[in-house]
């Protein structure tokens, strides 16, 4: 869990995903769309990867991916990332964890 959120604060955006998943890839190209870099880690590939996705788990992540971490905090997966968006908060989220400038 430790390692997880170490590397949530290695930047403004860090995405948990896998190669092969089709919403953690909308959810980056979401993100990316108002200007954001996110960190990506593909969980499939890293080589701690299962014990990365076992720690998601643990801090409440169903299904464990994508998992998105904005400012330091853990947003949540596409649907918390969705319902931010749709509420028009993502963008203003994404300003105050210094991601994006206006």
């Amino acid at each position: 869990m430790d390692m997880v959120m170490k590397l949530g604060t290695s930047s403004a955006v860090v995405i948990f995903t896998k190669s092969s998943c089709c919403i953690s890839y909308s959810i980056e190209t979401l993100i990316r769309s108002f200007g954001a870099n996110p960190t990506i880690y593909e969980l499939d590939t890293h080589p701690n990867g299962k014990q990365m996705e076992k720690a998601l788990m643990e801090l409440g992540c169903h299904p464990s991916v994508p998992a998105i971490i904005i400012g330091k905090e853990l947003v949540g997966g596409a649907n918390e990332i969705m319902s931010l968006n749709v509420r028009g908060k993502l963008k203003q989220l994404l300003i105050r964890a210094n991601a994006i400038w206006v």
